[in-house]
């Protein structure tokens, strides 16, 4: 068994949707693993005037399942409790501290206090100043912030909001979440990259001619638009889930599987990102918004169409691009991103393709092809190498073989989600998979540039939905002579 953790967890916007569908899940997967056991104590605060007992039945709902004991959803859900809270009125703080501090008695937490911010961004740092103003923080247990993103729409408005948070907390006391980051096969990079030597010693510039990354979503934006057109592809994926891909693929060996040696390496990745001024931004960067398509039979709303959406809205749904690092190791391989909703299917995948052979035997007209590794993330978890192998018969024809493998699928559906890998992290006070200031920093500052260049055009690009993007996110790879390693799907455009 693993040692209990302990802590009074506070969940600013206990009653929103990321609360019932990640995290009383979450917490309710540590409670059955025993990290969280018998102390612990979990207290939700929201606008709404809910009771305890109705509180205990949001959370018994949110972690029902057939493989879920009734009984024991019930013994964890006695854990939490609530308080109807204003985040702009101090006096709720002091009966928040109140009630932190008789569960602390009740539960012997040690003073252990984890602030979770699982609401608007808005309103981030007024509940962390009224943290430090009325003294919600101990003095005898550890005290850790959880945030989600996004953190800042900008580099100024990231900065200003990290400023705000270090003025109540140390920065090795907040933890950035990005979810992609608990991945099971993300957290697997490590791993494959540094502990296998097939690969340690060809993973550079001398063997890899481009990486690519595709984070592709089926999913429209459903009921996010508010959100979604304030943030767009860019800012929703690219700054945050792609760049911290990135830094995995690319990122030097540490020299010891700690989080601050981590963090140096990763820092290494983001002070290379290879800075473009407005014209090269254009020129390197491809934005476009899905359109009504006809897909098997049915009609696709296109996104202004969407509920919530701005009939002439200039919201990129899909973004692809070019990427290069300063680096001694990656100096001339590109790395090719794109992300987007509406597209063919829901797939996260990393593809790296190795340059051919200096003195090939046979030419390419036997049908050799470049190697190439994939990494699925999702929905799918595993591995494939792409190797060139003799076709059957008597002539000398090459064709592309390959070698696959892929976590069994009750398996993986069993190993932990990314919010409990995540959570624990945090209970232990392990910021190895948690973003960093410096980081974001970093990535904001290269993302602004694009954002800027993109507010010069009037014109949006379009894709029809079920695609993978616009015909502009094919041309940036073949005016270099390549192709994206997942081809594209056929779609009747709709009338």
């Amino acid at each position: 068994m693993p040692e209990e953790s302990r802590a009074v967890i506070i969940i600013f916007g206990g009653s929103g949707d990321l609360a019932s569908r990640k995290l009383y899940p979450a917490l309710f997967n540590l409670y059955r693993r025993g990290v969280l056991a018998e102390h612990f104590a979990v207290i939700g605060t929201a606008r709404r005037p809910w009771t305890d007992d109705h509180y205990h039945e949001v959370v018994e709902n949110a972690v029902a399942g057939d493989d879920v004991d009734r009984d024991q959803a019930k013994a964890f859900a006695q854990h939490f409790f609530y308080q109807s809270h204003d985040v702009t009125d101090a006096d709720h703080y002091i009966t928040l501290k109140n009630l932190a501090a008789k569960l602390d008695d009740q539960y012997v937490t040690g003073g252990n206090r984890i602030f979770y911010m699982a609401m608007a961004p808005d309103f981030f740092e007024t509940i962390a100043s009224h943290l430090k103003s009325e003294h919600l923080l101990t003095e005898r247990g550890f005290n850790r912030l959880i945030i989600e993103k996004p953190f800042g729409h900008d580099y100024a408005s990231a900065k200003e909001l990290n400023d705000s948070l270090t003025a109540t907390f140390d920065d090795d006391q907040i933890f950035r979440i990005d979810h992609y980051l608990g991945k099971e096969m993300i957290q697997n990079l490590l791993a494959f990259r540094f502990d296998n030597a097939i690969f340690e010693g060809v993973w550079n510039k001398e063997y890899i001619d481009n990486i690519q990354i595709t984070l592709s979503e089926a999913v429209g934006v459903e009921e996010r638009a508010g959100y979604y057109e304030k943030a767009g592809a860019l800012r929703d994926m690219v700054q945050n889930h792609v760049m911290q891909v990135l830094s995995y693929l690319t990122m030097p060996k540490p020299k010891t599987f700690t989080a601050n040696d981590i963090l140096t390496a990763k820092d290494q990745v983001f002070a290379a990102l290879k800075p473009y001024d407005l014209a090269t931004a254009k020129e390197n960067f491809v934005r476009a918004q899905y359109a009504s398509a006809e897909v098997d039979g049915d009609q696709v709303l296109g996104y202004r169409q969407e509920e919530g959406v701005a009939a002439d809205s200039q919201t990129a749904t899909f973004v692809a691009g070019k990427i290069m690092l300063d680096m001694p190791q990656w100096e001339g391989v590109p790395v090719y991103i794109r992300t987007g909703k509406r597209l063919t299917r829901k797939s996260t995948q990393l593809t790296l393709t190795f340059k051919p052979v200096a003195s090939p035997l046979f030419n390419r007209e036997t049908g050799s092809q470049p190697d190439s590794l994939t990494i699925y993330i999702e929905p799918s978890e595993g591995y494939s190498l792409q190797l060139n192998g003799k076709a059957l018969g008597t002539g000398f024809n090459i064709e592309p073989h390959e070698l696959r493998y892929r976590h069994d699928p009750e398996a993986a559906a069993a190993a932990p989600e990314a919010y409990e890998r995540l959570i624990n992290n945090v209970l232990e006070g392990d910021q190895t998979n948690f973003t960093h200031w410096s980081e974001l920093s970093a990535s904001w500052r290269f993302i602004d540039v694009i954002q800027a260049a993109w507010s010069q055009e009037t014109e949006m690009p379009t894709y029809p939905a079920a695609t993978m993007g616009p015909q502009a996110a094919f041309d940036l790879l073949a005016r270099d002579g390549r192709q994206w390693f997942w081809q594209p799907r056929r779609i009747k455009l709709a009338d």
